[in-house]
């Protein structure tokens, strides 16, 4: 698998645990320079996604919908899965 789709995945796990991180909230500051931090991440990593770029994957990441994009990565055949490279 392209390594720039695992580092993707990765982004998009990040971001989650980032919202999800009910410490990180309580220093808005920190919180929200960390959210621009990995959504910048995000966007170089789609801007270097091999050509042609799955439709509905650049459909899920063109409308920032992170959430699907990362489960469709997930439920690929080959899985966007960095603990299952050796």
């Amino acid at each position: 698998m392209e390594k720039v789709i695992v580092d993707l995945a990765n982004a998009l796990r990040e971001r989650l645990a980032i919202i999800h991180d009910e410490e990180s909230r309580r220093d808005q500051a920190n919180h929200i320079a960390r959210l621009k931090a990995v959504s910048e991440k995000i966007e170089t990593f789609q801007e270097a996604l091999p050509r042609p770029v799955d439709p509905r994957l650049a459909h899920y990441l063109q409308r920032k919908s992170f959430d699907k994009a990362l489960e469709y990565l997930e439920k690929r055949p080959c899985r966007a899965d960095s603990s299952r490279r050796s």
